[in-house]
């Protein structure tokens, strides 16, 4: 399937249930289960390519898995070196928090994956590990995969990460529970903290305080996941701009996850003007409940502050911005350039191409809300950009090209799309 045509769409009311599982946490549920003393059981997991690559991964590093199609149980004799190279496909989480997670295993490791991932910054990871004993290289100085890792012995640490990323403090999270004494990692924002509780959950001491987070190395191994992985925020948020950009719609998001971490974008919608109401419930892992989004005409904002936080939510937050009354703003996002495509330059190009006058900054961009107008839009290779796109159709009509990355973490994305408007696929 190469290209989409997307049709204006009229009024919806949605109850949806079918949201992509969580794809952060179920990369991690798998890499976790690594760390386990029994059999670990996921129910609900991501099954997109992303995700599934990851399952492959710890596969060939030892793991022994059941998949019944509902629940994978995963066992682990500990981690063994592979006859394969690690093929991450095209995920930079993948990547990074096997960079940590493989850093002290015995063994060499070579993690590659598709032209997009091969060409994504992971410095930021190596780079930190190396300064504590990881043995890591790559293309341009281990900065481009594909990676070599040879297990080795890390130092303790006392870290202080320049940048809020829940990569990089997952992945010296990881390599801290292997290291030689107490760890501390500091960073400048509070990132996204799945990694953190998921393995507190499991048993590891691991103690947040603010900014700073405490890691002591493990004396044995975990007690093993039971967990269902919620629905996945980040996915669930096109429907939730959907809603709030077509006049008189409504939808309930079900069983997302409602960590603070993960629904700023949510928040942010709230902040444009939104109706947006939440049902909570708790879970062992992870906080997760109903999320309720209507219409309601919306305004500029200002986004600089958390944006960690909803890094992954700005491509489709910029089309609720398009289509606000007034201008908004988006700075202190560098983080973007580095994405599966560079976002500031293709939010900025594809909302250019819809009719919408932007300025483009090196940290992000301003949008000055108007009408959007049908165009053809490249996805770059961007799962996150195909979609907002395709969103932004139901306000115009929209045709988007690229389409296979939407697999990599939202597979049924057309069949929900499907029940809010008229879509045609053109291979």
């Amino acid at each position: 399937m190469s290209k989409v045509v997307v049709s204006p769409a009229k009024s919806f009311s949605l109850n949806i249930s079918e949201i992509a599982p969580d794809k952060s946490i179920s990369h991690r549920s798998v890499m976790f289960a690594m760390l386990s003393d029994g059999v670990s059981e996921i129910e609900n997991f991501l099954r997109a390519e992303d995700t599934l690559n990851s399952l492959a991964i710890v596969k060939n590093i030892g793991a022994e898995v059941e998949d019944d199609g509902k629940i994978i149980k995963i066992s682990s004799k500990g981690i063994q070196e592979p006859f394969e190279i690690l093929d991450c496909g095209n995920s930079g989480t993948g990547m990074r928090l096997f960079c940590g997670l493989l850093s002290s295993a015995e063994g060499h490791f070579v993690l590659s994956g598709d032209k997009y991932l091969r060409r994504r910054p992971m410095k930021r990871v190596t780079a930190p590990l190396i300064s504590i004993g990881a043995k890591l290289d790559g293309r341009e100085n281990g900065d481009l995969a594909p990676l070599s890792i040879r297990g080795a012995s890390l130092k303790s640490f006392d870290y202080e990460s320049k940048i809020a990323s829940a990569q990089v403090k997952s992945a010296m999270i990881l390599a801290a529970l292997r290291a030689d004494g107490v760890c501390t990692y500091k960073e400048p924002e509070l990132s996204r903290d799945h990694t953190e509780r998921m393995l507190k959950g499991m048993g590891a001491d691991i103690k947040v305080e603010g900014l700073k987070t405490t890691i002591t190395p493990l004396k044995n191994l975990l007690s093993p996941l039971k967990i269902r992985v919620p629905a996945d925020p980040s996915s669930a948020f096109f429907f939730a701009v959907a809603a709030a950009i077509t006049p008189d719609s409504h939808v309930i998001l079900e069983g997302v996850t409602l960590n603070p971490t993960r629904i700023e974008a949510f928040k942010a919608l709230e902040r444009m003007g939104a109706d947006i109401t939440y049902e909570l419930r708790d879970d062992k892992y992870e906080p997760v409940g109903n999320i309720h989004v209507k219409y309601a005409p919306l305004h500029g904002i200002i986004i600089q502050d958390k944006i960690s936080w909803l890094i992954d939510e700005l491509p489709a937050l910029s089309i609720a911005m398009a289509c606000a009354k007034g201008d908004s703003v988006v700075k202190n996002a560098e983080e973007l350039r580095v994405k599966e495509s560079d976002r500031i330059s293709t939010v900025v190009e594809g909302l250019k191409a819809c009719g919408i006058e932007v300025d483009e900054y090196e940290d992000g961009y301003k949008i000055y809300g108007g009408k959007l107008k049908k165009a053809k839009i490249d996805s770059d290779g961007d799962h996150r950009i195909a979609m907002s796109f395709i969103i932004a159709g139901l306000q115009c009509g929209m045709e988007v090209t690229d389409l296979d990355c939407i697999n990599t973490s939202f597979p049924n994305f057309f069949e929900l799309l499907q029940k809010i408007t008229k879509v045609e696929f053109i291979s």
